[in-house]
């Protein structure tokens, strides 16, 4: 069990690496305490039951470049194989700048090849790999140095099962000619805007049942400020202000630092001297927002007329068409996708791409009287009319 901890042991790793048809890559990390994910360690294993596996230790080599790792993400020549890869991505985005190109990750992979939504690692090693995981070191401190024996096993069988997994579900893929779905989902992975959260639409995420335009005036500077000071310091949202203390001072609007001291719901960190005075501005601002700057909520989005027969027939064309290709319903179309397509909406996800292909197109021929649903025992069959 080899531990890098060198930019040029790093840099011999992936030349090595670039001489092969993939590598896997898993990651450990701690965000409890951080806006932005700290990197503990990062495993990666070579091709074959006996290619190297090797752990790359930023902590314990605290000088290292992670140079040679971010050119091998650029090497087109080798696949970059993740299980789960978004927190991964979101890391090396923010750290490094750079995406690892081509990408391929096992649990989307795994939905579309009929292992359900949102399939755990354990569970493809079980399925595919014919082995265990040891599940003991899941939840230890990964910053803490020295590691344990176990930890160091435990990081590795991330990325030594995984070469087993990827091959059998590349192949799937191969057979099944859903390689373009996965290379869709892939697509927003890859997107900066994936893990870009801009103050200024901040607001958006938090939910509220008030459609006032001065109430979400306020909302809306309270969550810019929070997000712009969490970013800057790093520090977690909840320890700025938590959802249910920004909707709290959004109705009292506070305008000193007495009537700030009232609030029931803001927690000490939030009461200190640079976060009072940010709160205190933050909803000077909003009450001073000219009506046609304030936030708007779609009544029509939130309450969309709803065909409920429809949106019934549409779940049963869903179930079926979900049981027919052997990928989970949720992945090809939400309630709410079924709604809105009841509703008269187009511009929904279960419509655009592979699951329009899968499922979409039918949708529209039902919701046009095109066609209908026959049953035959357990079977459900669409009848072109």
């Amino acid at each position: 069990m080899r531990t890098i901890t060198t930019t040029e042991d790093l840099a011999t790793f992936c030349e090595a690496a670039r001489a092969a048809p993939y590598v896997t890559i898993d990651t450990e990390f701690l965000r409890e305490r951080t806006y932005w994910s700290k990197l503990c360690l990062i495993q990666m294993a070579l091709p074959g039951k006996d290619g190297e596996a090797v752990l790359i230790d930023p902590i314990e080599g605290e000088g290292m470049s992670l140079q040679p790792l971010y050119d091998l993400f650029g090497h087109e020549a080798t696949v970059k194989v993740f299980h789960a890869a978004r927190q991964d991505l979101e890391i090396f985005f923010v750290e490094g700048g750079v995406f690892p190109k081509p990408l391929f990750d096992t649990q989307v992979a795994a939905m579309v090849c009929g292992f359900g939504e949102q399939v755990g690692y354990e569970t493809l090693v079980k399925r595919i790999a014919k082995a265990s995981l040891d599940k003991t070191s899941r939840f230890t401190d990964w910053s803490r140095r020295p590691l344990s024996e176990a930890q160091k096993d435990y990081a590795l069988a991330d990325v030594t099962h995984l070469r087993v997994i990827y091959e059998w579900l590349a192949a799937q893929l191969k057979k099944n000619g859903r390689g373009p779905w996965v290379e869709e989902e892939l697509a927003i992975l890859t997107d900066p805007a994936t893990y870009t959260t801009h103050p200024d639409e901040a607001w958006l995420r938090i939910k509220t049942r008030t459609s006032s335009g001065r109430f979400l005036a306020v909302v809306k500077e309270l969550a810019r400020f929070r997000e712009a000071y969490a970013q800057a310091q790093n520090v977690p949202r909840s320890r700025v202000m938590k959802d249910d203390a920004l909707l709290e001072l959004a109705s009292t609007r506070p305008a000193s630092m007495e009537e700030l001291g009232r609030s029931r719901l803001l927690l000490r960190e939030g009461r200190k001297p640079e976060i009072a005075e940010g709160i205190l501005a933050a909803v000077k601002a909003g009450l001073e927002m000219r009506p046609e700057d304030m936030p708007k909520v779609d009544p029509a989005k939130d309450q969309p007329q709803v065909n409920g027969a429809l949106a019934d027939l549409l779940r049963v064309l869903l179930k079926a068409k979900s049981e027919s290709l052997g990928v989970a319903p949720r992945l090809i179309a939400s309630s709410a996708d079924l709604d809105a397509i009841a509703s008269g909406s187009r511009e929904v996800e279960a419509l655009r791409g592979w699951r329009r292909e899968a499922f979409g197109e039918d949708a529209l021929r039902l919701c046009k009287g095109e066609v209908a649903l026959s049953a035959k025992g357990s079977e459900v069959r669409v009848v072109r009319l």
